[in-house]
C-alpha cells in the first residue's frame, strides 16, 4: 500500500473520476483518492499500468512518488477513509468447538475499536473487522494459549462488514428456548418412567441451553459476571452428569423394574421433531458464520442422540430389559460430562 502525490488534480469530479476508473483496474486491490491533499493511496503490483489509466483519464496530471516511492501508509491512516474498515484475520489452531469461540468472545469484549467478529471454526480462523489498528487485540488472544497467529491486517470497504447480529440472536434465542423446553420435559418424564436415556437426554439439551445463553448474554453484563456464571453452570451439569452416572452404575446392579419404553419412545419422537424443527430453521437461514454453524452441529448430534434413545426403547420393548435404557443414558451423560468441561473452561 502506497502513497503518491497527483499534481495538477484541480477538481473534485476529476478526483472521483480517477478513482472510480482505478477501481474498476484489473490488478488494483484498493484505491483511494484524496482530493484535498491531492494524493492517492492505492494497493497495486503495476503501478506503471495505473499512470497509465490515469493519463487517459486525465492527461494534465502528473503522478510523483513520495519518498521515492517507498512510502508505506499505515493502516490506521488508511481506515480514516471514508467507507473503509480494517479486517484482520487470526489463525486459532486450538479453536475446535463453540466453547471457544465464545471464549474468545468474553476476552475481547469490551475493546471499543471491534466492530464485528467473524468465526470459522472449520477452518479454525477468526477475522476481526475494527476501526482502529491496536495490539490489544493480538495480546489478548494470545492470553488465551490457544496458539493464536496474525495471518494479515488489511482495508477494506465497509460494505464488506455486515452486521446479521439481530436476526441470528433471535434465531439462537429460539433454539435455546426450545432446548430448555425440553430440558423440562424430558428430565421430568425421564424420572417418571424411569429411564435414565431420557434423564441423560435432558442434560445434553441443558448443556446446549447453557452454551447458547451464555453466547446471547447481554452486552451490557460485565465479563467478570459471564465467567463466574459460566464456571457455575459448569459445575451444576458435571455434578448432575456425575450422580446420573452413578444413578446408572447402581441400576446395573441391583434390581430395578423395566422403563416405560412407551413413554421414551413418545418423548424421544418429539424431542426429536423439535430438534429438526430447529435444524431447518438454522438451515433455512443460510448463515455461513461459523457459530451458526455450529449451532446446526450441535442439532444434529441431538438428533443422534434422540434417534439412540428411541432405539434403546425400542429394545426394552424387544427384551424386557432395563440395559438397553441403562447403555444409552451412560453414553450420553459422558456427552453431558464432556460439555460441562468446555463450559468451565468458559469461566477461566
Amino acid at each position: 500500500m502506497k502513497k503518491y502525490k497527483l499534481n495538477n488534480l484541480d477538481c473534485a469530479s476529476c478526483a472521483n473520476k480517477i478513482e472510480n476508473s482505478l477501481s474498476k483496474l484489473e490488478g488494483v486491490k484498493f484505491v483511494t483518492v484524496n482530493f484535498a491533499n491531492a494524493t492517492m493511496t492505492i494497493d497495486t503490483d503495476d503501478i506503471e499500468k495505473v499512470k497509465s489509466k490515469i493519463k487517459t483519464i486525465e492527461p494534465d496530471v502528473e503522478i510523483q512518488d513520495i519518498e521515492k516511492d517507498k512510502t508505506l501508509v499505515s493502516v490506521n491512516e488508511l481506515a480514516e477513509n471514508k467507507g473503509t474498515i480494517i479486517k484482520s484475520t487470526f489463525k486459532i489452531s486450538k479453536m475446535d468447538c463453540p466453547s471457544e469461540e465464545t471464549l474468545i468472545r468474553m476476552k475481547l469484549e469490551g475493546l471499543s475499536m471491534i466492530k464485528s467478529l467473524v468465526f470459522d471454526i472449520e477452518n479454525r480462523k477468526l477475522t476481526v473487522f475494527h476501526s482502529e489498528e491496536s495490539s490489544e487485540i493480538e495480546n489478548h488472544l494470545k492470553e488465551l494459549n490457544l496458539g493464536s497467529q496474525l495471518q494479515e491486517t488489511i482495508v477494506v470497504q465497509a460494505d464488506e462488514f455486515k452486521d446479521n447480529s439481530s436476526v441470528q440472536s433471535k434465531l439462537l434465542w429460539t433454539v435455546l428456548i426450545i432446548n430448555f423446553a425440553f430440558f423440562i420435559i424430558e428430565i421430568t418424564t425421564g424420572f417418571i418412567s424411569k429411564s435414565m436415556g431420557l434423564v441423560a437426554d435432558s442434560l445434553d439439551m441443558l448443556a446446549d441451553a447453557l452454551v447458547y445463553g451464555l453466547s446471547l448474554w447481554a452486552v451490557g453484563s460485565t465479563v467478570f459476571r459471564k465467567k463466574k456464571v459460566a464456571k457455575l453452570s459448569g459445575y451444576f451439569q458435571l455434578a448432575l452428569a456425575l450422580i446420573g452416572l452413578i444413578e446408572v452404575i447402581r441400576r446395573f446392579i441391583s434390581f430395578e423394574a423395566v422403563p416405560d419404553f412407551k413413554t421414551m419412545i413418545i418423548v424421544s419422537i418429539l424431542a426429536l421433531i423439535a430438534n429438526s424443527v430447529c435444524l431447518y430453521l438454522l438451515q433455512k437461514s443460510k448463515s455461513e458464520e461459523a457459530h451458526m454453524k455450529a449451532t446446526m452441529i450441535f442439532t444434529s448430534n441431538d438428533i443422534i442422540i434422540n434417534t439412540g434413545v428411541i432405539a434403546a426403547g425400542v429394545l426394552v420393548l424387544l427384551t424386557q430389559s432395563k440395559y438397553p435404557d441403562l447403555i444409552i443414558g451412560a453414553i450420553v451423560f459422558l456427552i453431558v460430562v464432556r460439555g460441562a468441561f468446555r463450559i468451565l473452561k468458559l469461566g477461566k
